[in-house]
């Protein structure tokens, strides 16, 4: 069998893994890891480097491997199975992949591609099982409303003449462009070794002009450079070297609890148009506790003053956003950032702008604490809790033994915002074929979809990159050409980056409409002004994301109908029933 796994720094750490079988059982042979490097003509690729003259920075590399095969040597192939695909991404250090059942035999080479197979393309991603290698949360590698996977994506900068930095973003996909390597190696099989492989970015990019060819590739029928970067892409990879050793699984139990005794369990309506979630399995949603959580949201005891609470930043008739442009804490203090919406937070991993917190159970106590916001200690929050008998008898009904406790308090706060699935908006039901978008509304989404690339004859407005697929965003950080005061460094406060500076969440475009102002520190007032920001108003910068870079230093200049028809299909994504709910159970009052 083949196992995916994310590696970090010394590949030690299995964090997922997907399974399939070699035609021999797997008791008869020896784990065979496959450890992939990723360098710059014999150095290593810093991800953290800004373009030089003549050498393109490397901000993202990642790509799916399968088809694995060995070769006996009377020629002969031992074939993986045909529906096996591991993940890999160079910028995130997920770079092992593991083999299992390799049998006792000598072999003389190896052979994969680069990309899935038209079965694996063809799949409906929402089917994928959370944690999988092709999973959209976990790759960000579906190619969105056009189907199918992006075999490989390189994405990067490079420095023009003069001061401006270009940027470029390749796309690889298609049936049509899966790759396939075939590489020499000495290897027995039911031994423990380890086949180092090192793909060559330089050589990817190989006689690839950005002037020239284009800054962008999407893989459409007739695209040279697709074909160039294709052929290049089979011939970057070689076997370093076979060490005589096997990595070590280590792979952290998952704590599995069942709900508290006398509790109801919770259950989740997601569509099926969305992708598959795993919930926490320490804390499973049951009636009680999202109650509990609903009720503390509301409550302005978690505040130094007793005068705020979570909804009093974050309202539902505002996707649970805030409507000013920054929130004002419990002493009348200023904020620094806009409140994100609050919704569908079940698909992400890190939270607030700069995905400082780690979790959402980590996240609900940081507005508590801190002195921006509603400027209580845990301590004083759960002796005020405590003192309220009915309150008290909640956390009881909610956890059975344990009382009021800073866990529980963050337990039932996270239960109540898992329950928080905006999925019925307007163009939701035009795609359940239960409405009709109008024609500026379609417009709007073509733009949307459309790549911008006037040398293809492309002409869209190129938001499907941070934006794409049903959750209307890649969880990801990106700096989007904001003019930034020096120490709005963004992410990179959290990272310590260079790379990462001005780089912010992309929030999910559902609800748009109803969580302006917009941006992290809420500039712009209307989606008008977002729309001309990413039309004309883009900033060139070092980390600028390479898929605003690469547009034209002028923008897109979108005309003025092309802006409408954009804001209007935004506007299709607004769930009322979500922000308006007929039942206000939601925000209903403790």
């Amino acid at each position: 069998m083949i196992i995916l796994a994310k590696a970090a720094g010394n590949l030690r750490s299995l964090v997922a893994s997907l399974l399939v079988c070699f035609a021999v059982s797997s008791a008869s042979g020896e784990v065979l890891p496959l450890e992939f490097s990723h360098e710059w003509c014999g150095r290593p690729v810093q991800f953290t480097a800004l373009a030089e003259e003549g050498k393109p920075s490397v901000a993202r590399l990642d790509y799916f491997i399968s088809g694995l095969s060995l070769q006996r040597m009377d020629g002969s192939w031992l074939d993986g199975a045909s529906d096996w695909a591991a993940f890999i991404s160079a910028s995130e250090g997920r770079t092992a992949a593991f083999a299992d059942g390799v049998p006792a035999q000598d072999f003389k080479a190896i052979r994969f591609h680069v990309g899935v197979s038209a079965a694996m393309n063809a799949t409906d991603p929402n089917t994928i099982t959370p944690g999988s290698a092709l999973h959209p949360d976990v790759n960000k590698l579906h190619w969105g409303w056009q189907g199918g996977y992006v075999f490989l994506a390189l994405e990067g900068h490079y420095a023009k003449r003069g001061k401006a930095v270009g940027g470029y973003s390749y796309h690889l996909g298609n049936d049509a462009n899966l790759m396939t390597v075939e590489l020499p190696v000495a290897l027995r099989g039911a031994q423990p070794n380890t086949i180092q492989i090192t793909l060559d970015v330089a050589h990817i990019l190989d006689g690839v002009d950005f002037s020239r060819d284009g800054a962008s590739t999407h893989s459409r029928a007739g695209d040279a450079l697709a074909v160039r970067l294709k052929k290049n892409t089979e011939g970057a990879f070689q076997v370093r070297a076979v060490k005589g050793d096997a990595f070590q699984e280590n792979v952290a139990a998952v704590v599995k609890t069942t709900i508290p005794p006398g509790t109801t369990a919770r259950r989740l309506e997601v569509s099926q148009r969305l992708p598959r979630i795993a919930l926490p399995a320490d804390n499973p949603l049951t009636d009680e506790g999202v109650a509990l959580g609903r009720r503390l949201f509301h409550d302005t005891r978690l505040s130094v003053n007793n005068t705020q609470s979570c909804a009093s930043c974050h309202m539902q008739g505002s996707a649970f956003a805030d409507p000013r442009k920054t929130s004002t804490g419990a002493e009348g203090q200023t904020g620094k950032r806009n409140a994100m919406a609050l919704f569908n937070l079940a698909w992400q991993s890190e939270f607030f702008w700069d995905g400082r917190a780690k979790s959402l159970r980590e996240q609900v106590l940081m507005p508590i604490q801190d002195a921006h916001e509603m400027n209580e200690n845990l301590d004083r929050v759960v002796a005020k809790l405590s003192a309220d008998a009915d309150c008290a008898a909640d956390f009881a009904k909610a956890f059975g033994s344990g009382g009021v406790t800073s866990e529980h308090v963050a337990k039932a706060l996270e239960q109540f915002l898992l329950t928080l699935v905006s999925q019925d908006s307007r163009f939701d039901l035009a795609v359940r074929k239960q409405a009709e978008m109008n024609e500026s509304e379609k417009r709007g989404l073509q733009l949307f979809l459309t790549e911008f690339d006037p040398a293809r004859g492309l002409r869209g407005a190129d938001c499907f990159h941070c934006h794409g697929g049903t959750l209307f965003t890649d969880h990801q950080f990106h700096n989007n050409g904001l003019v930034l005061a020096a120490d709005d460094v963004g992410r990179m406060a959290v990272t310590k980056n260079p790379a990462d500076r001005g780089k912010f969440r992309a929030p999910s475009l559902r609800n748009i409409s109803a969580t302006g102002p917009y941006m992290h520190d809420g500039r712009f007032a209307t989606l008008e002004e977002v729309v001309e920001h990413y039309s004309t108003g883009v900033q060139r910068s070092d980390t600028l994301d390479p898929n605003l870079a690469k547009h034209p230093e002028a923008g897109l200049s979108l005309t003025a109908n092309e802006k409408r028809d954009l804001v209007a299909f935004l506007k299709t994504l607004t769930d009322e029933n979500f922000l308006h709910p007929a039942k206000p159970a939601l925000a209903a009052q403790p």
